[in-house]
């Protein structure tokens, strides 16, 4: 079942002389389970992607489907329910409220979608033990390193029962053993029925998925489908 489609979806910014073309008619499909890296250099439109493909932007043109939604035939608070409910975020700047701990943090999404609290608890807690954060569940983001906040932000994107995962450069901040561990995590969500889309810049990262999209200037410029795992890319992890 497809999680994400997008048809022909393209996003222009300015007009006339300013005019930039930041996607240009895209087309992409990820299915419950499938894991897809996005890879190409500054400025080919990666992040813009992810953003129209989380609703948090509308496309100039073309057709975005989640979880079987047509996003741009849906209110601002229908939006926001697709995403509260059903979309998993990891965004560079990590947007961890500092008033609350690392687990409340985690937790908070699930909360506000109605999960016990109890319950939100626990799964943000099993999902911070599996990214080595259990000593810091009771830490707020500023008695954190970059590197925590940024597992912090992973944990509360793949806690509860997300249908898709949208993760711009999710090992940015990380050592290459925390970025591994990261890749592994988003893995087993897959693995569970969740798709994932990986903006990254690390092939070693991207050859954790099934395919690897290569955009430059908007445009889909390759694809490259692979067996999912370490080994596909680069040989094994050692």
């Amino acid at each position: 079942m497809s999680v994400l489609e997008m048809r022909r979806v393209s996003r222009t910014y300015g007009q006339g002389a300013t005019e930039v073309h930041a996607l240009r008619d895209i087309d992409l499909e990820v299915d419950a389970g499938g894991m897809v890296a996005v890879m190409g250099p500054s400025g080919s439109g990666k992040s813009t992607l992810l953003t129209i493909a989380g609703s948090l932007e509308d496309p100039t043109s073309g057709e975005i489907r989640v979880c079987g939604e047509e996003l741009t035939k849906l209110s601002r608070n229908a939006k926001a329910r697709l995403r509260r409910r059903s979309i998993g975020y990891v965004f560079q700047d990590f947007n961890l409220l500092p008033g609350l701990t690392a687990a409340e943090n985690v937790a908070l999404p699930l909360e506000l979608d109605g999960v016990p609290a109890r319950r939100a608890r626990t799964a943000g807690l099993q999902a911070m033990e599996q990214l080595g954060l259990s000593d810091r569940a009771s830490h707020f983001p500023d008695q954190l390193s970059g590197g925590e906040r940024q597992r912090v932000a992973i944990a509360r994107a793949v806690a509860g029962e997300h249908q898709l995962l949208l993760a711009d450069e999710p090992s940015g901040a990380l050592d290459s053993a925390n970025g591994e561990a990261v890749m592994r995590l988003i893995h087993a969500a897959c693995k569970r029925g969740m798709a994932a889309v990986v903006v990254t810049h690390d092939a070693q990262l991207a050859s954790w998925a099934d395919r690897v999209v290569f955009l430059r200037d908007g445009r889909v410029t390759d694809q490259t489908a692979q067996p999912a795992g370490p080994e596909s890319l680069l040989g094994p992890v050692q």
